[in-house]
């Protein structure tokens, strides 16, 4: 009796290792979006859920069409260890990857390899308003050192720092191009990060502190022309936020509660 029975737990394995092997590439997709409850999602999905390529993209607001994110496509490579609990996975984009991103570890706990991502601001517009109005151009680039990812009961904690490089901006809004080179630093210590926003250089001055908490922005801070500048940056400034006093300057307040 225990052999017919060793025989048909075997053939029930066999058939359920080999419809995993064969999963599309849509269940990724599938996947992303749950993680994401919609905002992100893959389009043209191809290959399977273990060695597939999509682009990234994201729904405008309301029900419009998805947007590509990111220049190129996506490449990942997904190690069947995953079936043992053993996260082994290689994610790949030659345009806007600066190297191959590595994740490494177990289903409750994995780290993500350093890298530094391009993110080409005009496609912000695709995610609605007020980006679609500000028209921006530039360079973005968002770099991370090792970054550790922790499951835990209804929530993903994040380990690590983050770094959002904002070169030579410039919005269709204004005619001083470019509006400066600015850095927004992101500490995660589980569900929160730390926010420094700083300029750089340019003639477009910004800067604050704030956090992110379960994923709702906390954050103070101000913009305001350099010395010169006031006539040709008040159309963009008053769009932005209220004025307020700042000693004896006026400066238009960033604030989001």
């Amino acid at each position: 009796m225990k052999r017919p029975l060793i025989w048909i737990v075997a053939a029930v394995l066999s058939a359920v290792l080999t419809v995993a092997w064969f999963l599309p590439a849509a269940w990724m997709s599938a996947l992303v979006e749950k993680q994401t409850m919609g905002r992100i999602t893959l389009g043209d999905a191809q290959g399977s859920f273990w060695h597939g390529s999509a682009f990234v993209g994201g729904a405008a607001a309301g029900s419009g069409p998805v947007t590509p994110l990111f220049a190129g496509r996506f490449a990942w490579h997904i190690s069947p260890l995953i079936l043992l609990g053993q996260v082994d996975a290689e994610m790949d984009n030659p345009v806007a990857l600066s190297q191959t991103v590595k994740l490494k570890g177990s289903w409750s706990q994995w780290q993500v390899s350093p890298a530094t991502l391009l993110l080409p601001p005009e496609r912000l517009e695709g995610l609605g308003a007020p980006l679609n109005t500000i028209g921006l151009s530039g360079q973005l680039r968002l770099s991370w050192n090792a970054l550790q990812f922790v499951r835990q009961p209804g929530k993903l904690d994040v380990l690590g720092s983050m770094q959002l490089e904002m070169k030579d901006m410039a919005s269709r809004l204004s005619p001083v191009k470019p509006l400066g080179t600015y850095g927004l630093g992101f500490d995660w210590r589980g569900q929160t990060a730390d926010i420094v926003l700083k300029t750089i250089k340019g003639p477009m001055l910004l800067s604050g502190k704030g956090s992110l908490v379960d994923g709702r922005l906390h954050f103070s801070g101000k913009a305001e022309p350099e010395a010169g500048q006031e006539d040709r940056l008040a159309n963009l400034l008053n769009l932005l936020g209220q004025r307020r006093k700042d000693g004896d300057k006026d400066v238009i307040a960033l604030e989001f509660k």
